[in-house]
């Protein structure tokens, strides 16, 4: 089953007149969608904005793998483990927040910066926080969160191109830029899919597109 999801139906958060814009595919802060609350392990997915100089001040996080693909621009990271680092585009950062952790995002460069932020819900809470960015990720290279038992693939597909969809329980599917289509759906950036029991879908594209593609699994249950 494949359900899509408009870019135009997504939550508008964040704060216009601090330079920062958000929107969000699931239910996330003051905005409650009690039917939609998550999918498989992921329960946030988020595009942010941010003006020159705009950011998002220390706050704190635990039990929550999130994970940041920058597609334009240039965002800061420092967080109370000691990390500070600059995440550019084609690059992924994974802040595992295990048993807490506060971090900083900020736009420090002189462009806007956006990005988009996955949250996943870990199988079991606590543990120590983790930190890492792996620069120019490879096109289609499966990247683990085993903390998550979840696994996302960058896929960029050119014109013609073509991209399997993993055959799994729950597939979530992401397009950052241009236009795929899967199935029979057209989604543009900033649509979405949630697929159940992918079996031999792919995505197509007549020009030059980006996807993110999680395998999630089940939903994680703490024990």
């Amino acid at each position: 089953m494949i359900e899509v999801r408009r870019g135009g139906e997504r939550h508008r958060g964040g704060d216009a007149d601090a330079g920062i814009g958000s929107l969000h595919a699931f239910s996330f802060g003051p905005h409650f969608d009690p039917d939609n609350l998550r999918f498989g392990a992921l329960v946030a997915c988020n595009e942010e904005r941010l003006a020159p100089g705009a950011g998002f001040d220390e706050h704190p996080h635990r039990d929550t793998e999130i994970v940041t693909w920058v597609v334009e621009g240039e965002l800061t990271h420092r967080d109370s483990t000691g990390h500070a680092t600059t995440v550019r585009p084609g690059d992924l950062a994974r802040l595992s927040s295990a048993g807490g952790v506060r971090h900083v995002e900020r736009n420090d460069g002189p462009v806007p910066l956006r990005f988009v932020q996955m949250w996943l819900t870990p199988r079991d809470p606590g543990g120590e926080p983790e930190y890492e960015v792996v620069r120019e990720v490879a096109d289609g290279a499966p990247y683990a969160l085993p903390r998550a038992g979840a696994t996302l693939r960058v896929c960029r597909l050119g014109a013609d191109g073509r991209a399997a969809v993993p055959d799994a329980a729950r597939v979530y599917v992401h397009v950052v830029r241009g236009e795929v289509r899967l199935g029979d759906a057209l989604l543009a950036a900033g649509d979405a899919a949630r697929i159940t029991d992918a079996r031999g879908l792919e995505l197509r594209a007549a020009a030059e597109a980006e996807c993110l593609v999680w395998e999630t699994g089940p939903e994680p249950v703490y024990g």
